[in-house]
């Protein structure tokens, strides 16, 4: 097992000694300024970094910022070591997006602790962003299995995503649309190839495979934790307005928001790709097959709001 980096930052050379002596098990990376550190952080990416607040220059609170700001960096954890006691000091670290805060001078067992305590945390979540990881691959090993369905969860991910956006307050709701939209499918990895491919019409038995697909996808899903907002959007995307849908046989506003959007997104992009089955279908009369069944198949509310985003932006849209 690797043995975890920690970057410790400070302008004065004592307090570094003190820290990397404290921090023997661990891989120490000495940085003597805030600006040094970025510069770090640019080629290497620490476990924790342990940030004294009052540097010359670039003090901590800027240093953090930054961290916290770039995409590359902002879920290393971060802990602040200050002589600073105010709460205010305090309150603005958390606001910037520390994750611990140590008033010096401090207790070395205390530092220890905490320190083993945020990189058993930082460890847990790149074990879940590995698994996380694994899923993701696993959608794309699906769409590889057969050249029409090659993009097709991405462009549902990306109509569901815009009209999520039109229709919802939070825009972090509508990253779940966009994340579910990705993952919507992942269920079909289990459906044997004559039947996912079949160029025909699918029997009884067939269909209940294919019907299967949702509660399969949120069962591959459910083991990983930060997946579980898109669980009951990956179980419902086929679920009916009307209550005649699958798995559950959930009506009207029952179905989850983002399961209803979905349901849309999915079905516009069928109609609009090729199938085994048949062509694609123009982008109008995709549209009337969607409006033709608001308020039996899909929310007729947002089933509008769709048909609309769609002609108002045309190839733009996904």
């Amino acid at each position: 097992m690797e043995i975890p980096k920690i970057l410790v930052v400070d302008d004065n050379r004592a307090n570094r000694m003190l820290l990397c002596g404290l921090l023997k098990p661990y891989r120490v990376i000495e940085a003597d300024s805030g600006q040094a550190a970025l510069e770090m952080l640019r080629t290497i990416k620490p476990d924790l970094i342990l940030l004294d607040v009052m540097m010359p220059d670039m003090n901590g609170f800027c240093v953090l910022s930054k961290v916290k700001s770039n995409k590359e960096t902002q879920l290393i954890p971060v802990v602040l070591i200050t002589s600073l006691h105010g709460m205010d000091e305090r309150i603005k670290s958390f606001e910037i997006g520390a994750d611990d805060f140590i008033t010096k001078p401090f207790n070395p067992l205390e530092l220890q602790a905490r320190v083993k305590s945020l990189l058993r945390i930082k460890a847990l979540h790149d074990e879940l962003e590995s698994f996380q990881n694994v899923v993701f691959s696993l959608a794309q090993a699906l769409e590889a299995r057969d050249h029409y369905s090659v993009n097709h969860s991405k462009r549902t991910s990306d109509f569901a995503h815009q009209l999520a956006l039109r229709v919802m307050d939070d825009p972090g709701e509508a990253e779940v649309i966009k994340i579910a939209g990705l993952l919507h499918d992942i269920g079909k990895i289990g459906i044997r190839d004559e039947i996912l491919f079949k160029p025909g019409k699918l029997t009884p038995d067939e269909f209940e495979a294919i019907k299967a697909h949702p509660v399969t996808g949120e069962k591959i899903c459910a083991s990983i934790h930060t997946l579980a907002p898109v669980l009951p959007l990956i179980r419902h995307h086929h679920e009916a307005y009307n209550g005649k849908g699958y798995p559950d046989g959930l009506q009207g506003e029952d179905i989850p928001l983002g399961g209803r959007i979905l349901a849309i997104a999915d079905t516009y992009d069928a109609l609009t790709s090729n199938r085994p089955y048949r062509k694609a279908l123009p982008q109008a009369e995709a549209l009337a097959i969607l409006r033709s069944h608001a308020g039996e198949q899909w929310d007729p509310d947002l089933t509008a709001c769709f048909c609309d985003m769609v002609e108002e932006e045309g190839e733009a849209i996904g």
